[in-house]
């Protein structure tokens, strides 16, 4: 998702919540925040009122004995500790209510996974590093994010189920979000395991970037065709979109009716 030559046209994604969260009478916004630096600040996007969820995207790089890094796209620079700020942002965001994630992986990385025990060796450093676990260098500083997110795109078509399940383990000691953005084509190519685990709180199918699942809805379209039909179903939690930056007025159109 991220890294791309996104339009204002490749904005919208229906979010479909899991079987665990299927009694919800009323639908959320949730949207990625963190790949273009004239989106505004994290406290910006938060302070909107228009937002349940902000997955901040990406940490790009993990996995198969990689040091770890996030790509926030000139936000702030990982490798001087630059990204410790965003910690008061997270907390403003989370003091209205709102749930702030991290995103792995994105449109382009260096993540994989090379075995079962790689995925626990990962699950155990997001939840020291940007969960309710302890570590002497977290990345976004001292702020506990609420959950993960997966928008996995390359690298490896296993273990993400592993990691699902290692990172579920830890809502033991404190609830752990997780989410999916899946492309459009069913099943998805590289989080078809993890979808299946049925240990998602969230998935959010990306219906852009993939023909013919690919185009712009009007928001008044959205708001007069496309609502009524899916809040029928069980399973509708909302609308996610991709991103801040290109969300000019499209949230705040739509939100009354979501």
């Amino acid at each position: 998702m991220a890294h791309k030559a996104l339009t204002p046209l490749a904005l919208l994604s229906f979010l479909l919540i899991s079987v665990l969260l299927r009694t919800s009478y009323a639908g959320n916004i949730a949207v990625y925040w963190g790949q273009n630096t004239n989106e505004g600040s994290l406290a910006d996007a938060c302070n909107s009122g228009n937002y349940k969820y902000v997955i901040i995207g990406f940490l790009a790089t993990f996995g198969n004995n990689q040091t770890p890094l996030l790509n926030l796209a000139g936000h702030c620079d990982p490798t001087s500790n630059q990204c410790t700020s965003l910690s008061a942002d997270i907390n403003t965001c989370q003091s209205q209510g709102i749930k702030v994630m991290l995103s792995l992986g994105g449109g382009a990385g260096g993540y994989y996974l090379a075995s079962p025990d790689d995925a626990r060796n990962v699950a155990q450093y997001l939840w020291d590093n940007f969960l309710g676990g302890q570590s002497s260098s977290r990345p976004l500083g001292d702020a506990v994010l609420d959950g993960i997110d997966f928008d996995i795109e390359g690298g490896t078509t296993q273990h993400w189920d592993e990691l699902v399940k290692a990172l579920s383990g830890f809502s033991q000691q404190r609830k752990v979000y997780l989410s999916a953005a899946p492309q459009c084509p069913f099943p998805d190519a590289w989080l078809k395991s993890a979808i299946e685990t049925g240990l998602l709180d969230f998935v959010w199918v990306q219906f852009y970037n993939n023909s013919p699942c690919d185009g712009y809805v009007p928001p008044d379209v959205l708001v007069s065709d496309v609502l009524p039909a899916i809040k029928a179903s069980s399973k509708y939690g909302g609308v996610m979109l991709w991103s801040r930056f290109y969300d000019k007025s499209y949230s705040t159109t739509i939100k009354p009716s979501v």
